[in-house]
């Protein structure tokens, strides 16, 4: 009989009985009992459940009531109101005091987000590694975000007033005083100050968390390779940075696009409405002016705005990120 390939050496045939394979035992998986994924897909619902109601209580209903409102002239109290179709937006795209609002809204987001994005990132770079000095400094730069924002602007507003405390010193050493907040160019310099002051600190905090994501050893190959501080920050870091630089940007420009109360409590908006931001404008209408369609109106324009905003931001930041990666 001959014999098969299986019991065939490179020496000849071997004296060993061929050896059969065994058939591998194949693993199945019993399919889980309909009673067993009912519970899971029942625990699933309870633990999305709470926040899938705050969406849509806190979000969702009031976006769809506000909508609805913005065609309407209602005051906010009458029991009874009249549609006015598209007349809201037809006025709000020429109201003055909205323009004037949206500049200064600007300005704010642009300047802010720029320098909160920036100083967070240079002091998150010097702060970055163990000390005591640098534990003190992290909590000393977080603080102003745990202050209210209305605490903040009170306090700035005493500061910087004509009679508050850099004034005071001022006359104290014979110097003309400065109008902080009575000249409209030095009030919203000052409230992009504060505004600035107020927020960084959330971004150093961030960013020092993304720093110590990244793996000690790219940095170590870095410095083998000869490269300087500045190459390997270039090279390196700001590019493992990159998710983190997104939600930074993201989350500056969505607040500081929302900004009112800190303005309300230093300048109320003034001196003649130039520090006057949308948000404040949309809460001076609906409650000081009884203008709720039209309030509703601005803050739809408002969602809008923030929401498309947002999306050019994460859609060009994940495209340079990909840039990056290639």
């Amino acid at each position: 009989m001959r014999p098969s390939n299986a019991t065939l050496t490179a020496s000849g045939p071997s004296d060993n009985p061929p050896v059969q394979e065994r058939p591998r035992r194949t693993q199945h998986t019993p399919p889980r009992p309909l009673r067993v994924r009912a519970a899971r897909s029942l625990s699933s619902i309870f633990m999305v459940g709470p926040a899938l109601a705050a969406v849509v209580a806190f979000i969702l209903i009031p976006v769809v009531v506000a909508g609805r409102l913005s065609f309407t002239d209602w005051d906010g109290f009458s029991d009874s109101y009249k549609s006015l179709g598209l007349d809201n937006y037809v006025q709000l795209f020429h109201d003055p005091g909205v323009k004037n609002a949206a500049y200064v809204t600007l300005v704010i987001a642009v300047v802010g987000t720029v320098a909160c994005n920036v100083l967070g990132l240079g002091l998150a770079v010097m702060l970055n590694g163990e000390g005591r000095v640098k534990a003190i400094l992290r909590g000393l730069f977080f603080y102003p975000h745990v202050l209210g924002a209305v605490i903040i602007g009170f306090l700035w507003s005493a500061i910087l007033s004509s009679e508050g405390a850099i004034n005071t010193l001022l006359s104290a050493a014979h110097r003309s005083k400065i109008p902080f907040l009575s000249d409209p160019h030095w009030a919203l310099a000052s409230v992009v100050f504060v505004v600035i002051w107020s927020t960084f600190g959330v971004n150093v905090v961030l960013y020092l968390a993304g720093l110590q994501t990244i793996p000690e050893s790219l940095l170590e190959a870095a410095r083998i390779d000869g490269a300087s501080r500045w190459q390997t920050f270039r090279q390196v870091v700001l590019p493992m940075l990159a998710p983190t630089v997104t939600i930074n940007v993201v989350l500056v420009l969505v607040q500081l696009l929302r900004v009112y109360d800190l303005v309300l409590a230093m300048t109320d908006g003034g001196p003649a409405g130039h520090t006057q931001t949308y948000a404040y404008l949309v809460l001076s209408e609906s409650f000081l002016n009884g203008k709720i369609g039209y309030a509703s109106a601005q803050s739809i324009v408002l969602m809008i705005v923030i929401t498309v905003l947002a999306i050019v931001v994460v859609a060009l930041r994940q495209r340079s990120e990909k840039a990056v990666e290639q």
